[in-house]
């Protein structure tokens, strides 16, 4: 991770000092070879709300001569396996539907100007609970699902950086497409398959890339379309794009892996079309 000069770690001085909500000084230093206490974080948590469209902030005292933090956020999946995050390495993260059903923690190492460095901190966002959607958007999501389409208004970039085209996408049970609203064409029509990925960007952004069954990346963006149109709501759309076509994508996947299974069973040859 990238290190970091961070204006919510604030320099803890006094050992008598109160540090954060109900924390207290930390009484176990660590110490290096030298007998010198290493550089430290106390009281290290998360504020924010750990939902989808909300901001978080890791934040702490520093001790012990700390000058700067290597932060990184990182996921922990159902099979426990740990993915640091791309990117996500400031004290500030926006979650997004990327981190739905996960468990979402944050990585601190202290450092001092001499290069010395402390003990890792970590600390994980919603008490340590996968992160879940708010009822609204689960149930906006639920509806889309039941239905088994959902058409969402969106910007597809064409050719050029500028060149942002107004576009649906729709969403269907066993595949999408993407039509281009001004030229009544379709861009893109084909079933969800294991090669075909949707991807947030790191930050506050409205946008989002769907790389097809070919590794064709196509940037998309929510910005301007909600009514009201405001970034939160813009964000919101975004994400529950998103959350849909994964839901319509996974359920394709685990009918894939009991055709499998069967398939294997009964030694006869299997394909995902």
């Amino acid at each position: 991770a990238t290190i970091i000069h961070s204006t919510c770690f604030e320099e803890n001085a006094s050992p008598t000092k109160a540090v954060l909500d109900g924390d207290s000084p930390n009484d176990n230093q660590e110490y290096s070879a030298d007998g010198n206490s290493l550089p430290g974080v106390e009281g290290f948590q998360i504020s924010g709300d750990p939902k989808p469209g909300s901001t978080l902030r890791a934040c702490g005292f520093s001790i012990n001569g700390t000058t700067v933090c290597h932060i990184q956020w990182v996921h922990y999946l159902k099979d426990g396996t740990r993915h640091s995050i791309e990117g996500a390495t400031t004290s500030d993260y926006v979650v997004t539907a990327d981190d739905v059903d996960t468990l979402l923690a944050v990585d601190c190492t202290p450092m001092d100007d001499n290069g010395r460095q402390g003990n890792l901190v970590m600390e994980f966002a919603n008490n340590a609970n996968k992160i879940t959607c708010d009822p609204e958007l689960q149930n906006d999501v639920n509806i889309c699902i039941s239905r088994g389409r959902a058409d969402f208004d969106v910007f597809v970039l064409m050719y050029s950086p500028e060149e942002w085209e107004h576009a649906t996408l729709v969403l269907r049970r066993t595949g999408y497409q993407v039509n281009l609203s001004r030229k009544d064409e379709i861009l893109i029509d084909e079933k969800y398959s294991p090669n075909v990925q949707i991807k947030i960007p790191i930050g506050r952004t409205t946008q989002f890339i769907l790389v097809s069954s070919r590794g064709v990346n196509l940037p998309f963006n929510t910005q301007g379309i909600t009514e009201p149109s405001t970034e939160d709501n813009d964000i919101r759309l975004r994400d529950l794009t998103v959350l849909v076509f994964r839901a319509f994508q996974n359920k394709v996947y685990l009918t894939f892996c009991v055709r499998y299974m069967v398939c294997v069973k009964l030694s006869v040859p299997f394909s995902f079309l």
